[in-house]
């Protein structure tokens, strides 16, 4: 990838073998105690060191997992989500992305969020509200690759939509796994449009990959759906 990322990167940052355990903040080892309690307590906002490469917004790593089949409600979905650490600067990325389990060797229902420091993760965020993501369903052993990809190009603003894109997802599944791209507004066709072929380029996609636009406010009904379905906390 042509841009400032490649001639930093370091030689561990790349899909390599991983420690085969997985610690459920989505790291290699312990965590400490602020890590974890990170959703209720305040962190200070960081900012690149001394000569760091800036990026022009700073984002948030954040890791959720959950049992299949497991009714969870928007309160338990929210507390189960953690977040790793924030960054500032392409230095302070490397940091933390070269000792991050890959996709690929995540187990179980998992997910990882790339979001701009400040949005959660969530529908129901003031940023992600009027918005909506294009979703890509992967085959079992390309997630690494084209989560490293994506998140690399909204790092190195290639998606050229100024301020629309509010973060990524990837999610681990047993059959498949999903990557997602979140914009703040899901009635602009233009910048919608522009997104699914910026993805498409940076994913190197096939012509024939199937790509679903999907609104935070459809997927709230469906949740809604389900939730009335099962007669109890639907799960997300």
């Amino acid at each position: 990838m042509n841009n400032k990322f490649d001639a930093l990167k370091d030689d561990d940052s790349g899909d390599h073998d991983q420690d085969n355990s997985s610690p459920k903040d989505g790291e290699k080892g312990k965590i400490d105690d602020d890590e974890k309690d990170s959703n209720t307590t305040e962190r200070k906002a960081v900012v690149p060191g001394a000569d760091e490469h800036p990026l022009q917004y700073n984002f948030s790593f954040w890791y959720s997992r959950r049992t299949p089949g497991r009714p969870t409600s928007t309160q338990s979905y929210e507390q189960n989500i953690k977040q790793i650490g924030s960054f500032a600067s392409v230095e302070q990325f490397w940091r933390f992305y070269s000792h991050m389990i890959r996709p690929g060797d995540l187990t179980g229902h998992s997910d990882f969020h790339l979001f701009k420091e400040g949005i959660k993760p969530m529908w129901e965020d003031d940023a992600n509200k009027s918005g909506g993501k294009w979703i890509i369903r992967l085959r079992k052993g390309l997630a690494s690759r084209c989560w490293e990809n994506l998140i690399l190009a909204i790092l190195g603003e290639q998606f050229m939509v100024g301020e629309e894109i509010c973060g990524a997802v990837v999610s681990v599944r047993f059959q498949e796994d999903i990557i997602s791209i979140w914009n703040k507004t899901a009635s602009d066709q233009a910048t919608t449009a522009r997104i699914r072929d910026t993805l498409r380029r940076v994913l190197n996609l096939p012509p024939n990959t199937i790509m679903e636009y999907k609104t935070h406010t459809d997927s709230i009904k469906a949740w809604e759906d389900f939730h009335g379905l099962v007669n109890a906390s639907g799960g997300r």
